[in-house]
């Protein structure tokens, strides 16, 4: 048996399980990610696929948090480290990190680079609060959740000038 992650059986499954959940009626539309050692929640909808870190091409004269360039399938993609933009230390280039590719609704071809994808999060019923504009959740265990904004996150300036 091979020990080689397969993404498209990893996606396909995924969306499996969503349709599944979105038939009982109960549909999950959050995807729980780590970032650094911090529970996050990003919606299904603001992206487009989750992968492996692909081979990356250094790019001279960006902004530390900016990994390089991947090509996907043809498309060339920004890649970000998103703890290290966010000041939350560097993300390990590792097997358990993986890349969330902004969904195309955005028109940016940027990969986000996360520590760990957890897997569906269904925060229908779990505690929420905001606290100065950011939206936090808690769970049924008590573990906090933070929910990430990609919107918000695109539109600011410090992300779309990667030049140093």
């Amino acid at each position: 048996m091979s020990k080689r992650f397969n993404l498209r059986e990893f996606q396909q499954g995924l969306l499996e399980r969503m349709q599944i959940q979105a038939d009982a009626g109960d549909r999950v539309a959050t995807l729980g990610i780590l970032i650094g050692q911090e529970s996050w929640l990003v919606e299904m909808s603001d992206i487009s696929e989750v992968l492996a870190l692909p081979e990356l091409t250094a790019v001279p004269l960006t902004k530390h948090w900016y990994c390089g360039v991947a090509n996907v399938r043809g498309n060339i993609y920004s890649i970000m480290d998103l703890a290290d933009y966010l000041n939350r230390g560097s993300v390990a280039h590792d097997a358990q990190s993986r890349v969330l590719l902004i969904g195309q609704k955005y028109n940016f071809n940027t990969g986000l680079l996360v520590s760990k994808v957890l897997g569906l999060r269904n925060a229908k019923d779990w505690q929420r609060s905001e606290q100065d504009g950011d939206v936090f959740y808690r769970d049924s265990e008590g573990q906090r959740w933070q929910k990430l904004d990609i919107k918000q996150l695109t539109q600011q300036p410090e992300f779309i000038q990667i030049g140093v």
